[in-house]
């Protein structure tokens, strides 16, 4: 049997500092593989160097993180992906454990968990971005009933199947975060392997923004719960819908029983409009849940059909 053809992908921003040394670690971890360097509108000799070093270098216009994977996902025609930022904060030396589950087929995705071993604790010293990747994959273990430690990792390893099935429909860097969630939705196997996380070397600056991004990724969690789990998300607004009908429509229910006339009208009116309120979002999530079941019954047939 032929060898599988393995691609690496390496989305970029102003990474002169780092590009040349990450292509250089994985053309000798992987001599077999062709790497790819997107270069995202970088304003320095990101481009340059990368083509110097070895990798097949293309330019994406629109900025930002999502549109390039985006773009690498529908350009680059391999077996298997690896995934990883153009920074050398993840270790090249690792890539041949991330890619055994998906070679092996355990996998569809394999992630670089850089939490397992503390990595990015001790190097990462910005308390925020702690708290964030400690906050996200709690939450998204809650509602996909999950055990994820890094749902953020930029270094990440893919069958054909996830490439060519998976939307990416997100701009920026909270990619990460909806690749996981579209596996998770999709039902396809995802293993984690630690990684040893280092810190961007001097002279190479992050383009995270802590908030914004922070942000970013929880309307993110809330737009696909909306979209793929309708019946939970507009069950929670009929809910508190409900409970804020029941709260103000207390009073005028009191006044009748003690009284029988209601006196207190305009909460009486709030109650009637929060109650239907709430009969119109239940209506809502149980007609979308409907259509997403069909969504995913005609979604697996396609991923059973190749």
């Amino acid at each position: 049997m032929n060898a599988p053809r393995i691609a690496v992908l390496i989305p970029c921003y102003n990474e002169e500092s780092t590009i040349s040394e990450t292509v250089r670690d994985f053309r000798k971890a992987l001599p077999r593989a062709v790497i790819h360097v997107y270069d995202n509108n970088s304003t320095d000799d990101t481009a340059r160097v990368a083509r110097k070093a070895g990798a097949r270098v293309t330019g994406e216009p629109l900025q930002g993180k999502g549109h390039v994977i985006r773009s690498m996902f529908r350009e680059v025609e391999a077996d298997v992906y690896v995934m990883v930022d153009g920074d050398r904060t993840y270790p090249a030396e690792s890539v041949h454990e991330l890619l055994a589950p998906v070679l092996e087929g355990r996998a569809d995705m394999a992630v670089g968990d850089r939490h397992s071993n503390e990595s990015y604790r001790l190097e990462n010293k910005r308390p925020f971005h702690q708290a964030g990747n400690a906050l996200i994959p709690w939450l998204i273990n809650r509602l996909w009933h999950a055990d994820l430690r890094d749902v953020m990792s930029g270094y990440r390893a893919f069958n054909r199947r996830f490439v060519k099935q998976i939307a990416v429909l997100t701009a920026g860097f909270e990619v990460e975060t909806e690749l996981t969630l579209n596996a998770l939705d999709a039902r396809m196997r995802i293993v984690e392997i630690p990684v040893r996380y280092r810190d961007r070397p001097a002279g190479s600056f992050s383009k995270l923004h802590t908030f914004r991004d922070g942000w970013r990724i929880l309307v993110l969690i809330l737009a696909i719960l909306k979209d793929y789990r309708p019946l939970f998300f507009f069950g929670l607004i009929a809910a508190i819908f409900a409970l804020a009908g029941s709260l103000s429509g207390a009073i005028p229910v009191v006044d009748f029983l003690r009284f029988r006339f209601v006196y207190h009208v305009p909460l009486a009116i709030l109650a009637t409009g929060l109650g239907i309120l709430s009969m119109i979002s239940l209506s809502i999530g149980l007609v979308l849940d409907t259509l997403t079941r069909q969504h995913r019954i005609r979604t697996e047939i396609s991923l059973k059909n190749g």
